[in-house]
């Protein structure tokens, strides 16, 4: 699609910080992170939103966005859950028309609001966040395999 940032993230035409990419998703850090490790998931085949994507592909986002979730568990960011947010549509707060899943992490006693800060939010230590949770990848893929 044209002018589609993310559409070009996908396409390896526009800089991300990846931390898994896969024949139907990729997904990378927010530049405008909520928390620490927040993460966007989204397919690469171009929707606008839930309505145009198909369901298989909805499937393969959503599968990604609960091993981001469980990953970032068991990386060094520690987190005790996370938030997975679908903003579908303008109504519903969605800015990039590129059909994309939020995985959030949480803390116990975290003070986190999601409307709050907004466009003041930027994206710290990148490359250091990224690894941690690639790394979580690493230790959920061992305990699959033993």
């Amino acid at each position: 699609m044209n002018n589609c940032v993310f559409c070009a993230i996908a396409a390896g035409e526009a800089p991300s910080t990846t931390v898994l990419d896969t024949e139907d998703v990729v997904a990378f850090l927010d530049i405008r992170p909520i928390a620490r490790g927040h993460v966007l998931v989204i397919p690469k085949q171009h929707s606008t939103d839930l309505d145009s994507m198909e369901p298989a592909l909805g499937s393969a986002v959503f599968a990604a966005g609960q091993r981001i979730s469980r990953a970032l568990r068991r990386s060094d960011l520690r987190s005790d859950g996370a938030n997975l947010v679908v903003n579908d549509g303008k109504a519903a707060f969605q800015t990039v028309f590129h059909t994309h899943l939020h995985v959030v992490p949480r803390w116990t006693g975290d003070k986190l609001r999601f409307a709050g800060g907004f466009l003041t939010r930027r994206l710290r230590e990148p490359e250091h966040t990224a690894a941690a949770i690639r790394e979580g990848l690493a230790r959920l893929a061992a305990e699959e395999v033993g």
